[in-house]
């Protein structure tokens, strides 16, 4: 585990990156700050967490970092032990953690849950959507640290890393680390609901949209050419043909539009 710092003095927030060894984007924005040491108003630390794993390009060495939380100093797997250490360095941090994904491009924002924090901060941040995880939390950083995940787009993507950093700035913008204004924008947030699992099959295909109702009664996916029909009415989160191993994504209810204050005259 990489950790730095801009500022001088005891930093409350944290830029987080690489928790997965797959989703390089991160690290480029932390590089990249690194790079320019821009003057900070308040101190900022900087991690790239699961080193091993970038480097060999791998999600995880033994087990998915981002469901190992809290971790074990003395547990038996790299990221049960990475889990531990990345605790105790974020202890009093707000972080920003940056991941990457396969089933949609555009950024959005995943919170444990909504809190005050989140709806101040996520409308400040240029993201699509905020997504709260709910009852699927367990072993997730937020899980144990208050955290904003980002999802910065398509894994292994030039625009993810753009993103990115992009992502990095407006957050450090708007918990004033960064000097500057945000833009305030209307925020959709979205609750996950249930899994979609995936069963095991050849061919898998997905015909609906992110973010996008699916109707009750529509096709949504098919293993085999079988397709999977919507018993009621919800959003797809996630939802992609070859994304996740043994499920196609969630189901999620609408929760709520955050609106941007209008602008005083």
């Amino acid at each position: 585990m990489k950790v730095a710092q801009l500022g001088s003095g005891t930093p409350e927030i944290a830029v987080v990156a690489g928790v997965h060894g797959d989703e390089p984007c991160g690290v480029r924005a932390v590089e990249r700050l690194l790079d320019e040491q821009p003057a900070v108003t308040r101190p900022v630390k900087l991690i790239v967490a699961n080193e091993k794993a970038l480097e060999r390009q791998v999600r995880f060495i033994d087990e998915d970092l981002n469901r190992a939380f809290p971790g074990d100093p003395d547990a038996k797997t790299h990221e049960g032990r990475l889990a531990s250490e990345l605790v105790d360095e974020l202890e009093g941090c707000l972080a920003f953690s940056m991941h990457s994904t396969q089933s949609h491009a555009e950024p959005f924002a995943i919170v444990n849950q909504v809190t005050e924090t989140a709806r101040e901060l996520c409308p400040q941040i240029p993201v699509a959507a905020m997504v709260e995880t709910s009852m699927f939390a367990e072993g997730r950083l937020f899980s144990s640290v208050e955290t904003i995940e980002v999802e910065c787009g398509l894994q292994g993507s030039e625009t993810a890393a753009e993103n990115a950093d992009r992502l990095t700035r407006a957050f450090l913008t708007a918990v004033d680390a960064l000097p500057g204004d945000t833009v305030h924008r209307d925020l959709p947030v979205f609750r996950l609901t249930d899994v979609i699992q995936k069963e095991q099959a050849k061919t898998y295909e997905v015909f609906v949209d992110n973010f996008t109702e699916v109707a009750a009664g529509d096709p949504f996916a098919a293993a085999d050419g079988e397709a999977q029909i919507a018993e009621e009415a919800f959003y797809p989160i996630l939802m992609s043909s070859n994304g996740y191993e043994d499920v196609f994504g969630y189901t999620a209810e609408k929760l709520d539009v955050l609106t941007a204050e209008p602008i005083a005259d």
